[in-house]
Order: structure tokens, then sequence, then C-alpha cells
């Protein structure tokens, strides 16, 4: 993708500073380097991959160059700590000057199949710190020092609104942020837009061992199942995330924008 901003004319994110949480990799990493061809500020956020994390951010230096007066910053932190997402929040408003947008990325998904019966509760627990009180953390965090006019963006998924067999502790999560979106939009209208997106199966690290079993038949199997015939990218669910940081979705707010190639027809 090249580095020059696309569509200037209708997206300009020029004096606004972004965090995105998991940000080192996949989705995050896509959405931070769109925020910030459109000219916002970013940081991002990492739990242990500190060498993808510096690669995210030199491509942050190289699409900005400096010309805004900041430098893009990277946060280690484990977002299931209370804790660490108030300081998180803070160090980011203070390097960055401000906090417009906030976009709740970090999550885990565990690719082999395990029914409720054999679920450990280590397991379930792992999964619920990280996609439901990590968001609930840095959000609320965020909410206390962001700007009038900003935007909230947490990733949701597909299977918190259908559920996935095997996987209950992620779907449980997932449709817990959803429900969390819609309640907090009407919290904090008019001054703050709270959406959320709703990827499907996304061309990520977290999705490889699936797409590689039985010699690739598990991705075959996959794209078959999705009308547009192929898995998304993280370019394609960072645009739509891009959109709802926008001015062009200043009146959507509540909102879960399907981003799954027709796989599921819902909303």
């Amino acid at each position: 993708m090249s580095s020059a901003r696309p569509h200037a004319s209708l997206i300009d994110l020029t004096g606004k500073s972004a965090l995105v949480t998991g940000g080192s990799r996949g989705i995050g990493a896509a959405t931070a380097l769109l925020l910030a061809r459109a000219g916002a500020s970013v940081g991002i956020t990492y739990r242990t991959r500190r060498a993808d994390a510096e690669r995210v951010l030199e491509k942050l230096r190289e699409i900005q160059g400096g010309t805004n007066g900041y430098d893009p910053l990277a946060l280690g932190a484990d977002l299931t700590s209370r804790n660490a997402c108030d300081e998180v929040v803070r160090e980011a408003k203070a390097r960055l000057g401000r906090l417009d947008v906030l976009v709740a990325n970090a999550g885990i998904w565990k690719p082999d199949d395990v029914s409720v019966e054999e679920m450990t509760d280590d397991r379930w627990s792992q999964t619920v710190g990280v996609n439901l009180h990590a968001v609930f953390y840095v959000c609320r965090a965020a909410l206390g020092v962001m700007e009038p006019g900003g935007r909230i963006v947490i990733v949701s998924s597909t299977a918190g609104q259908r559920g996935e067999a095997y996987h209950s502790d992620y779907a449980a999560t997932k449709g817990a942020t959803i429900a969390f979106v819609k309640s907090v939009a009407i919290e904090v209208a008019p001054e703050i837009n709270v959406n959320a997106v709703a990827p499907g199966w996304v061309d990520t690290e977290m999705c490889t061992e699936t797409f590689a079993r039985d010699g690739g038949a598990g991705r075959r199997e996959i794209e078959a199942g999705i009308p547009l015939g192929r898995v998304a990218s993280p370019d394609d669910i960072a645009g739509p995330i891009l959109f709802l940081c926008s001015d062009l979705g200043r009146h959507v707010t509540g909102e879960v924008l399907n981003v799954n190639g027709g796989a599921v027809l819902c909303g």
C-alpha cells in the first residue's frame, strides 16, 4: 500500500491523536498505519512482541516523517491489569498531547477446539481477561481523558453475533463487547461516538494454524463459505475502522459494522 494519504479531502485526521491496542501486528498494525496516513498522531500498545512493535513504529515514521511534530510511540503493557490500562492512557495522552481516538483491538483466539465440558478455568479466564476485562479497563481510562468529538472503536467478531461452537469462551467475550458498545454509546453521547467492527475470518497470524489444517484445506473450506470468496486482509478491517473514526461516521454510534465478506448477514 502506498504511503500517500488516501482521499485526504474526505478523511483528514490531522491534529487528532489515536491509540490502538494490540498494534504490533495484524488488524491493529494495519489500523495504526492507516490512521497515520490520514494524518493522525498514533500510539500503539503491545504485550510481548516488542520487535514487531518496533517495525510498526518505523513504518509510522516513514509515513509522516516527523511532519506533525511528534514521534510515534509503542507502549508495552498487560492490558488485563486495570493499573496498566490507566498508565497506558495517561502516557499516550502525555506524549501525543491529546486523545481523540481509541481502537480497542487487542484480543486472543485459541485455535484448538474445546467443548464447554472440557474447557479449563484457565482458558476461560484468560480469554475473558484479554477480550473483555481489558476492553473495559482501557475504554474507561480513555473516556476520562478523551476530547469531545472523540471516537472509540472496539474490534468484536462474527463469533459474538452467531456464536462459535467449541470456542464458547471467545464467542462469549465478543458478544459481551457488542453489548458493551451499545450501552456505553448512549452513556457518552453526544460527546463521544462508540462503535464496533465485527470481522469474520482475517488473514492474520492468529488464524494461521486453522488455515493450514489438512494441507490448506482448512482455508479453502472457510473461503467456500464466504460469498465474496476470500478471507479478509487486515487492511480490509482497517478501512471500516478509519471510516468510523472520521467525520464521515459522525452520525454513527452504538453500531456494529460487519466486515465479513457476506459470511454472516445480520444487522
